[in-house]
């Protein structure tokens, strides 16, 4: 495992880390999370990432327990959650990143967690009915109170962002040192390019998700759907049509016979793309088993073996299929 600066922070975080949205909750319980976790740290990955909204609070509280089972010192590791949805339905609780909330549910996630402060702390989505002025002002509090370490944000645009650090630079608040988008080899748009001079000029760092397309790029939806799969979860229907596009699917069917060449799997190939972008702090797999886990780890030596005539390749592809 091999660690990058979270941006231009001092931070340092493993080029993988380990998320548990869908799976903490939801297909995993205390016994196997902690199981799943002890594996991501034995190969090295720091980084572990939540969300208030991942079922319900359960997710923290999983993760939570999962990590004071395993007895790990609080320097040895680094833990973020986001905040935006909400978990109570309530005007003030729900869709939002007004003040308010952001401390109240800060908060919250620490109980749930155990914990006495977190590393990263997201807003979770843009607010369009809060000023972002409130919510810098909120995150950069939480950030002094020593709640969390460090703010950042997830699929925000690349104007909220440098707003939010305008805000930030102009009144000597913390800012925004981190984004999350999602980013794979068919999403590609807001980081390569969306994002490109803020990368460039604010050095923020990217924590980056879905690097399978949820679990399109892994190429086990080509005949259909399977039984068990993500997309047969309740509430999780909607993710069926993403997964049986057809163009997308042509996409998948077309990178397949190239990493059975490079003697990789489709996924390890994938993930190992992701880590090509110099600007990627840091890729979130996710995983519901240890062998899961292993075959994503697998990217590591994935990525070496994409070399720039392979990525030629891959880009091609994805051109012929746009």
């Amino acid at each position: 495992m091999r660690y990058r600066h979270l941006g231009r922070t001092g931070l340092k975080v493993s080029e993988l880390g380990f998320g548990s949205w869908v799976t903490f909750g939801t297909q995993l319980d205390v016994g196997r999370a902690a199981d799943i976790l002890a594996a991501a740290r034995e190969a090295g990955i720091n980084l572990f990432d939540n969300a208030e909204a991942y079922a319900g609070g359960e997710s923290e509280r999983i993760m939570g327990q999962a990590i004071a089972r395993l007895g790990w010192p609080r320097w040895s590791y680094v833990v973020t959650s986001k905040f935006f949805w909400g978990i109570h339905d309530d005007v003030n609780t729900h869709h939002t990143l007004n003040r308010k909330y952001l401390v109240e549910a800060v908060d919250a996630s620490l109980e749930r967690f155990g914990l006495d402060h977190l590393d990263i702390i997201y807003c979770h989505r843009p607010d369009p009915t809060t000023p972002i002025a409130e919510t810098v002002f909120a995150m950069s509090e939480l950030v002094s109170a020593h709640k969390a370490h460090y703010w950042g944000t997830s699929e925000w645009s690349a104007e909220e962002i440098r707003h939010a650090i305008d805000v930030a630079t102009a009144n000597h608040l913390h800012a925004p040192v981190v984004e999350q988008p999602q980013y794979n080899l068919l999403e590609r748009q807001r980081v390569e390019h969306e994002y490109a001079r803020l990368l460039d000029e604010e050095g923020i760092g990217l924590t980056t998700w879905s690097p399978l397309a949820s679990g399109l790029l892994t190429g086990k939806y080509v005949n259909g759907v399977p039984a068990g799969s993500r997309a047969t979860l309740h509430g999780y229907e909607w993710l069926r049509d993403l997964l049986t596009d057809p163009g997308r699917q042509a996409v998948v069917r077309s990178l397949l016979p190239l990493a059975s060449r490079l003697e990789v799997s489709l996924a390890q190939l994938a993930i190992g793309w992701c880590l090509l972008n110099p600007h990627v702090s840091s890729v979130l797999l996710g995983a519901t088993s240890i062998d899961q886990l292993n075959e994503n780890l697998g990217a590591l030596e994935a990525r070496d073996r994409l070399t720039p005539a392979v990525v030629d390749e891959i880009n091609a592809i994805l051109a012929e299929h746009a």
